[in-house]
């Protein structure tokens, strides 16, 4: 529309006023000048233009179908000059060698090299291109020239394809292409990584030690190869970073195997030194239960199971049983000594109190 609207003021008489070349069209005369667009697509392509500053309609038009139009570049008024040739596509009207002030001349011929506009923003053209400070800046860090220039088709019409404008398209394209590099240096990175799974595999010795630094037997890990390699073999996966998922595979075996062999049910016989778990104490804790006479009837509880040769699942829940069982038997003999004591001390002749007598059959400052 910019080309076409320089050829018209070419070809037909302006005006100049307010430091521009005004030019008055009305509605049929936009349709022939432009017969590939619809008057809607005009009327919305104008009103882009006038956004981005290139073009300034003139308000106080007479009639809603005939509008004044000029190109906003502010120029001196010139009685006589002559324009260089425009060359106009099919989709534009044909224009001759006509007077035409030399900045809109430029603003015709070179539409599609607009990088600012007077309001410091403009649209993409289809034939941008870089600037050789941008590439150079590119290949500062180290991005390969081919790169950088294999990423301008995509860029320029991603950018068009959203009719967005932009201050800096040289800035935008030096982020783009710095965002895929870092993209595809990872897909690089990746690939590296992978290896081929076959009958054969075998996990890396880096791969090893870190499972032998997690505390993984040796055996478990060479028991384990064979079940990932067929696993991975079936499902058709040839290319992969097997490592990395071996160690995660390992890692949940191992957990799940451990977690197995503290919590499997068997019945067991008691080992010589057994102990009970903290958690067993914690128990005993809450329910008011010394711990220290727990820990004393810990060896007689060994011995008596030993003796018996008896497996159970779990020695901590009957460690639990017989201190709860032994605690109560204790409590309640302590009681029956109490109520005796208080029964000699009111039948008996010395004519003590009942408190002093309690207090004497419970004392155990000898013990101290």
């Amino acid at each position: 529309m910019l080309h076409v609207f320089a050829e018209l003021l070419a070809q037909r008489e302006s005006i100049f006023k307010g430091g521009l070349y005004w030019l008055e069209l009305d509605q049929d005369t936009l349709c022939k000048a432009m017969p590939y667009w619809a008057w809607i697509d005009i009327k919305r392509v104008q009103k882009n233009l006038q956004d981005i500053g290139l073009i300034v309609v003139d308000p106080n038009t007479g009639s809603a179908d005939r509008y004044r139009y000029a190109i906003n570049q502010t120029q001196q008024p010139q009685e006589s000059y002559r324009a260089p040739a425009v060359s106009t596509s099919s989709s534009a009207s044909a224009a001759s060698v006509s007077p035409v002030p030399p900045k809109a001349a430029a603003a015709a011929t070179g539409v599609e090299r607009f990088t600012t506009t007077s309001q410091g923003a403009s649209y993409i053209p289809s034939n941008w291109q870089p600037a050789d400070d941008c590439v150079r800046q590119c290949r500062q860090q180290s991005i390969p020239e081919d790169f950088i220039h294999e990423q301008i088709p995509g860029f320029v019409m991603y950018w068009r394809e959203r009719r967005q404008s932009r201050f800096s398209w040289g800035n935008a394209f030096y982020k783009h292409v710095l965002r895929e590099w870092r993209q595809e240096q990872t897909r690089r990175g990746s690939s590296q990584l992978d290896t081929t799974m076959s009958a054969q595999w075998r996990p890396s010795a880096d791969a090893v030690g870190i499972l032998h630094n997690a505390g993984v037997n040796e055996a478990f890990i060479e028991d384990c190869v064979p079940e990932f390699v067929l696993y991975w073999r079936e499902r058709g996966v040839i290319e992969g970073a097997w490592n990395s998922k071996f160690i995660d595979h390992i890692r949940r075996q191992w957990t799940k195997y451990s977690a197995s062999l503290e919590h499997d049910g068997l019945p067991r016989p008691i080992s010589e030194g057994w102990q009970p778990s903290s958690a067993c104490f914690d128990i005993l804790r809450l329910a008011e239960i010394d711990e220290d006479y727990a820990r004393e009837k810990v060896k007689e509880f060994v011995m008596y199971w030993r003796d018996t040769r008896q497996p159970h699942a779990s020695w901590n829940t009957r460690f639990l049983q017989y201190i709860k069982f032994n605690w109560a038997k204790r409590l309640e003999g302590l009681q029956d000594v109490i109520g005796n004591a208080k029964n000699k001390s009111i039948t008996g002749r010395s004519g003590q109190g009942l408190e002093e007598s309690f207090q004497r059959f419970t004392d155990r400052s000898w013990a101290e």
